[in-house]
């Protein structure tokens, strides 16, 4: 009786492969050569959502930096994927979508936008864009102890 997990015999009572007739294992498995990218580079699905968040983040910061370059001389502009269980002091009910951190003890100051709640709460690209503007701009504000429509008289226009 053969079992399931046995090997054939082979014509002169070894079991296992014939000789010369090992071949090693690949992932070419119907020979049409190894796989590639999905998406070439340069194609815009080829960027994951944190990159496209990143870049997003990225253009906030430098358009701020253009006109309130010295105020903003040494802040810090960071993405982290959540907010941290434990809220700040100043914080009131609900998951923020972003966090203003003061220089303090050698630190310079932050400012920290939180990509999947901002990304849940967005409709499409172009809303996406608006609210991490307005998250940035709304904790700039709170930085420099402004009104946000002075930070960017755009705020809040969608």
């Amino acid at each position: 009786m053969v079992s399931k997990f046995s090997r054939p015999a082979t014509p002169d009572g070894r079991k296992g492969p014939h000789p010369g007739t090992a071949r090693p294992r690949r992932r070419d498995r119907r020979g049409r050569g190894l796989r590639g990218p999905l998406f070439p580079p340069g194609s815009p699905a080829y960027r994951t959502r944190a990159e496209v968040f990143d870049d997003l983040v990225l253009d906030v910061a430098q358009s701020l930096d253009r006109r309130w370059g010295k105020a903003l001389n040494g802040t810090q502009f960071a993405v982290e994927d959540v907010p941290p269980s434990d809220p700040a002091p100043w914080e009131d009910g609900g998951v923020p979508l972003g966090r203003y951190f003061p220089a303090e003890a050698g630190q310079p100051a932050r400012v920290v936008a939180y990509r999947r709640p901002i990304e849940v709460r967005s409709h499409d690209e172009h809303d996406l864009a608006d609210l991490v503007r307005d998250v940035v701009v709304e904790q700039v504000a709170r930085l420099l102890a402004r009104a946000p429509e002075e930070i960017d008289p755009h705020f809040g226009e969608r």
